[in-house]
């Protein structure tokens, strides 16, 4: 089989079911430190989205972290009629995104998670990985859930040590 020709794409925006918007922005906003980019309410058609119903009215906010093309996650509250919602996952399974998160303060970001309420997975804790390319990184990590169940790792580069030249 051929390989196709490549296709560019970027991935731009995660889209997440909440159960309580104001709740959830404030988290986005508090422990994340995002900020609103746009606040509508929808009424679906049906066909746009694989959930819900065509009439149903929602709320959507998306939040934009610091480059304003990527990092976007919005929160899509179903107001009109009222999704049940199942209890908070408190473990990642299949089909549920985990979000890696860069930080330059990792230890601040569990601070305001835990401020919240939110479910730490991880305390801070040093760790290593390599990288693609050999290089060393040095991290300082925490891991939470936000209020629906959505889970993050939160990680802070240390030092980076490049990679062995080898003989």
């Amino acid at each position: 089989m051929t390989r196709p020709a490549p296709v560019r794409t970027i991935l731009k925006r995660t889209t997440l079911i909440v159960r309580d918007m104001a709740v959830s922005r404030r988290w986005y906003e508090h422990v994340l430190g995002m900020k609103v980019w746009l606040d509508t309410e929808y009424v679906l058609s049906g066909e746009g989205i694989a959930a819900g119903s065509s009439g149903d009215r929602t709320h959507l906010v998306i939040m934009r972290a610091e480059h304003e093309k990527i990092g976007m996650i919005g929160l899509l509250q179903w107001l009109d009629p009222p999704w049940p919602a199942p209890e908070v996952p408190t473990t990642v399974e299949y089909g549920a995104p985990v979000f890696v998160v860069e930080t330059d303060d990792a230890a601040e970001l569990e601070r305001r998670a835990a401020q919240l309420g939110s479910r730490i997975h991880t305390l801070q804790r040093r760790f290593t990985v390599t990288g693609a390319g050999g290089a060393i990184r040095h991290l300082l990590g925490t891991a939470f859930f936000d209020p629906d169940g959505h889970f993050f790792e939160c990680n802070q580069v240390l030092h980076i040590e490049p990679p062995d030249p080898g003989p």
